[in-house]
């Protein structure tokens, strides 16, 4: 099978060849939601988000019975710069741990019907420092990006994309400022819980690597910046894009590396939400940026997908009442 794209440039078209929601179906989804057995309005977001999934799915009474999660796992050059509380290995062991069903993603998607899957990105092949050289190559950014592009099952209604890669919140917040302008220090967190002198070094890294690009392009932000994993999901999220598929951002993590497909092609997120607002400090201001008003706030800052996984079930609980509920006339409801 031939590859969607080649290259950077190739990639940019794709995002920006993207199709919109079905307007047709978008109609008819209102029109049902106006004679559902309630007041106007009265589900709140509920209502908005059930529109908004039969919009990209193409049904007005559509149903969530394929839900997919994708957990994506790199490993980072810079964290022998002391950025993590936690050593590289780590990394290996919690892919290990999802391949045997023992992390908190695994019972999240077993509990709202999800089908995960783990894609582990050359563990043994860490990125580059880049505070020394870009991250990745063109060629190495550009098959991290198929790698998620290709893990979307087109016969998923809904795709959840998550992360694991000691280091990688200082990558991300390095892409972050790339994109959406800013210092260091705006956007760089404690991550897995380093103390103040891990905070510093974070930071100094992230204004280290952020003077010696250029990263005027968001892709180029990617791969001079970001990390393996954090291509593989903007390859997954376009993906599901292309397939028509929602798609719910997980954390601060998955949000940087979307950032970068807004940037590149605005609206290339129309088709997704954000599933949380994560206790990572600048989680809030990247949403703002996106424009995307969070489902749920529960402090959480976990990764792996987990806050996302989670947000399934708010879609869900939307699709059933839209879909499920009875009309006034099939109720016989007076409407007023």
């Amino acid at each position: 099978m031939t590859a969607p794209f080649a290259n950077l440039d190739e990639f940019r078209a794709v995002l920006a060849s993207a199709t919109g929601p079905d307007m047709e179906t978008l109609a008819a989804a209102n029109d049902r939601n106006g004679q559902l057995t309630k007041p106007p309005g009265a589900l709140g977001r509920l209502e908005d988000l059930a529109i908004w999934y039969a919009g990209w799915v193409g049904t007005a009474q559509p149903q969530i019975t394929a839900p997919q999660v994708l957990i994506f796992a790199g490993n980072h050059g810079i964290c022998a710069q002391g950025v993590s509380a936690f050593p590289a290995e780590v990394t290996a062991q919690m892919v290990a741990n999802f391949e045997h069903g023992g992390a908190a993603i695994n019972q999240l998607s077993r509990e709202f019907g999800a089908d995960m899957t783990v894609h582990a990105l050359d563990l043994d092949m860490p990125t580059q420092d880049f505070t020394q050289s870009a991250a990745m190559s063109e060629a190495e950014v550009v098959q991290a990006l198929l790698t998620g592009w290709g893990a979307v099952n087109p016969e998923s209604d809904l795709v959840v994309t998550g992360e694991m890669g000691i280091g990688n919140t200082t990558s991300a917040a390095a892409v972050a400022a790339a994109v959406l302008g800013g210092a260091a220090e705006d956007w760089v967190g404690r991550g897995t819980g380093v103390d103040d002198a891990g905070l510093a070094r974070k930071v100094d890294v992230v204004a280290r690597g952020l003077a010696l690009h250029d990263v005027a392009d968001p892709l180029e932000a990617l791969r001079c910046l970001g990390g393996r994993e954090l291509a593989a999901m903007a390859g997954a999220i376009a993906a599901a894009r292309h397939h028509r598929i929602p798609v719910i951002l997980d954390g601060f993590i998955c949000s940087a590396a979307a950032a970068c497909l807004e940037k590149a092609a605005p609206g290339a997120l129309d088709h997704a939400v954000a599933g949380h607002l994560s206790a990572e400090g600048a989680h809030e201001a990247l949403l703002d940026a996106l424009d995307k008003r969070p489902l749920l706030s529960l402090g959480l800052r976990l990764g792996e997908g987990s806050g996302a996984a989670l947000a399934i079930g708010i879609l869900k609980g939307a699709i059933a009442c839209h879909s499920g509920m009875a009309t006034f006339a099939e109720a016989g409801v007076a409407d007023g």
